[in-house]
């Protein structure tokens, strides 16, 4: 039985079939609608989320599945002192496959080891988003028609965006050309990723830095993020820090005629509006395509249970 609980768990090759599926059924809606016909998705939110839980539950149901679940966990017996691992097995009696959110780094790696159902790591704390990071490679493939080759940059919170700490761990692996880290040194990508970076992909340059500007100038994909309020312990650090970039239409005007501008969301102030209508903002275009290749990541756990 197989789990997602971060992007090394599947290989490149398991990346690119889950990509060709996703565009399959975003071409051809159809001929998916009832291939979940008869499953149910627990969908397990401890934590808050709007795209990443609904588009779970919109992926299962336009699969034809049934969904499960909560998006507060005040409702659950956790509130009674209940272990996680415990509503683990409670839910996977419930369920063919469990989508789960928790603000506990480790958490879903301990959900898969009580787990009779497969578990897909929704996000964990500040630690790993491998959904997302599905999401993004399949809006950059999307839009680029490759993986490779790409200057990048990761713009804002780099400290505690679990987004970016998959995405970076995961386009390494498709022989990116480089890395342009962004960020305030207050919210610098952590060091034992930046070695990790070194130890195994030596040849991907990376530049760290506070100014936006040369990102805006030499990168194929913007990818920006919030600075997240929730992960500061007081705030006063967070005020003196959440305004640190904000790209609007007058920067953007540095930026690649055929670049593309990316956001997990939700966005604060970082992104204007006015960016919203430039054709080369994806974000939520983005989002939207979280479902497709959610769909085909349901798809494919589903399918090797059966087998």
């Amino acid at each position: 039985m197989r789990h997602l609980i971060q992007p090394e768990d599947l290989s490149n090759q398991e990346f690119m079939d889950l990509i060709e599926t996703a565009s399959h059924i975003l071409a051809h809606p159809e001929l998916y609608k009832e291939r979940a016909k008869g499953k149910i998705l627990a969908s397990l939110f401890f934590e808050p989320s709007t795209r990443t839980k609904f588009s779970f539950d919109a992926a299962m149901l336009r699969l034809g599945g049934e969904v499960i679940g909560f998006s507060d966990s005040q409702s659950t017996s956790s509130q009674k002192g209940e272990s996680l691992a415990d509503t683990i097995r409670i839910m996977s009696g419930f369920a063919d496959i469990i989508a789960m959110r928790h603000p506990l780094e480790g958490a879903s790696l301990l959900a898969s080891k009580t787990s009779r159902v497969p578990v897909i790591n929704g996000g964990d704390g500040g630690h790993q988003h491998p959904t997302q990071a599905l999401t993004d490679l399949f809006t950059i493939y999307h839009y680029k028609k490759k993986l490779s080759g790409h200057k990048i940059a990761l713009i804002g919170d780099l400290r505690y965006g679990r987004t970016v700490h998959s995405l970076i761990k995961t386009l390494a692996r498709f022989k990116v050309d480089s890395f342009y880290l962004v960020s305030p040194e207050e919210l610098s990508m952590p060091r034992h990723i930046l070695d990790w970076m070194q130890a195994n992909y030596p040849d991907i340059h990376i530049y760290v830095l506070h100014d936006m500007e040369p990102a805006l100038r030499d990168c194929d994909i913007l990818y920006m993020t919030r600075i997240q309020k929730e992960r500061f312990f007081n705030e006063a650090d967070y005020l003196k820090l959440k305004n640190s970039y904000l790209l609007d239409a007058e920067k953007m005007q540095l930026a690649k005629k055929d670049a593309i501008l990316m956001h997990p969301l939700p966005r604060v102030n970082e992104i204007s509006i006015d960016l919203d209508n430039d054709p080369r903002s994806v974000y939520f275009e983005q989002a939207a395509m979280g479902m497709y290749i959610r769909m085909a990541l349901i798809l494919k756990l589903l399918e090797e249970c059966d087998d």
